[in-house]
């Protein structure tokens, strides 16, 4: 088998977040990357999954037999780096132990494939109660582990409304290496980090895996560990981040940026960005805009989804776990007001009631900050618009493909 070492450490990209919000379903090309080890390429003819543990019957499932032998579902849902805007924490607040996410490590996908709950029904389940599935990958090494593994409640395994999915199609083709090709695990409403990429191991047991990214990272930490070495002895005593904040982000205009005034439809800003609900809970139903430090917010509009259009799919909302891309016009007069020190922040909130705050805890690894979504040092000038330049139309198209 090929391990592709594309760089000389795992590969791991975002694209800019203003290329994210052009469109509600995220291509598998702008999609990130977020890897641990090398790209293991996979010969899909000849590749099982194996399902063990407590179970009466083990399974060896080719990819064949998860295509034909089971009902296909889709589900829409939000793939999330814990470490999603790991940037603003390190910068606003202080140093993190991690590397370096601004606001793109997320994309928002149409993902095919069995569930996993139908696939656990015919291996037979024979333990109750307080019980996981654990997921593998073998193919190659990772950086903290000699495999890559991750397990979540067999509960929700089991729940056929939580849409937990051993994918084999992203956006209606067939996976490709980047995202897990030719089998990975999609769970709506997780962090990304238990979404194991070219599935080949599935077991049923009482206790969590052990594998190091799910016993010794991606944990929220309390704010007094400040080292590595702290944490050594205290990452037991901290569960595993099985689910994500709300969140919103601003995508434009970015940070820094000159706004010609003349360039500006009518003299208004436009003001652009997604939203994500906390786990469950979606889909994003406000988000709301303010310029003077949160003592007023405005209503921005939801793009999409569209709140008027039905949305159940099989008993479940269709958008539940998707994101929301939004957009707020400024009008003349505020943006007129805007000077190097005001900040824009964006608040959402979620049909669970989940309110997006802006203090946010530090934690040492920097996972799910959702601070308000934010941008500032932004120069409003006037500027006599010559011939050859067109007023600015940022979010004239958006491009849906739900």
């Amino acid at each position: 088998m090929l391990l592709e070492y594309s760089v000389e450490k795992p590969l791991n990209r975002e694209p800019p977040v203003e290329e994210l919000v052009k469109s509600f379903i995220t291509k598998a090309s702008t999609a990130y990357d977020r890897n641990h080890g090398p790209l293991p390429h996979i010969n899909a003819d000849s590749h099982y999954v194996r399902l063990d543990g407590a179970v009466s019957n083990v399974l060896e499932l080719s990819i064949a037999s998860l295509r034909n032998d089971f009902k296909q579902y889709e589900v829409i849902s939000a793939l999330q780096c814990a470490g999603n805007r790991r940037h603003t924490m390190r910068t606003e607040l202080k140093e993190v132990d991690g590397i370096d996410w601004n606001d793109g490590a997320v994309c928002n996908c149409t993902w095919g494939g069995p569930l996993l709950a139908d696939v656990l029904t015919k291996a037979g389940v024979t333990i109750e109660g307080d019980a996981h599935v654990a997921f593998s990958c073998m193919q190659t090494d990772c950086q903290e582990d000699r495999y890559y593994g991750s397990s979540i409640s067999l509960a929700r395994c089991m729940d056929p409304k939580s849409r937990v999915m051993l994918a084999l199609d992203m956006n209606g083709s067939p996976l490709n290496i980047n995202h897990g090709a030719p089998v990975r695990i999609v769970m709506p409403g997780i962090p990304g980090a238990r979404w194991t990429k070219w599935l080949d191991r599935i077991t049923v047991q009482r206790q969590e895996s052990n594998n190091f990214y799910m016993q010794h990272d991606y944990k929220i930490l309390p704010p007094f560990i400040e080292t590595r070495a702290q944490a050594k002895s205290y990452w037991h005593l901290v569960p595993p981040l099985q689910s994500m904040p709300i969140n919103s982000v601003i995508a434009y205009p970015a940070r820094n940026e000159v706004i010609k005034l003349d360039n500006l439809i009518n003299g208004e800003l436009e003001v652009a960005g997604y939203a994500l609900p906390d786990g469950d809970s979606g889909p994003v139903v406000k988000v709301e805009i303010s310029i003077d430090q949160g003592k007023s917010w405005k209503e921005a509009k939801i793009m999409y989804p569209d709140a008027a259009e039905v949305a159940e799919d099989d008993g479940v909302d269709k958008y539940k776990w998707g994101w929301s891309i939004w957009k707020y016009r400024m009008n003349a007069d505020d943006t007129r007001r805007i000077k190097k020190d005001t900040k824009i922040w964006s608040r959402a909130l979620d049909r669970g009631g989940n309110l997006q705050k802006g203090d946010i805890e530090w934690n040492l690894r920097g996972v799910g900050y959702n601070g308000y979504g934010e941008v500032k040092g932004l120069e409003v000038i006037d500027h006599a618009i010559s011939e050859c330049e067109e007023p600015t139309r940022r979010m004239a198209e958006l491009s849906v493909s739900a």
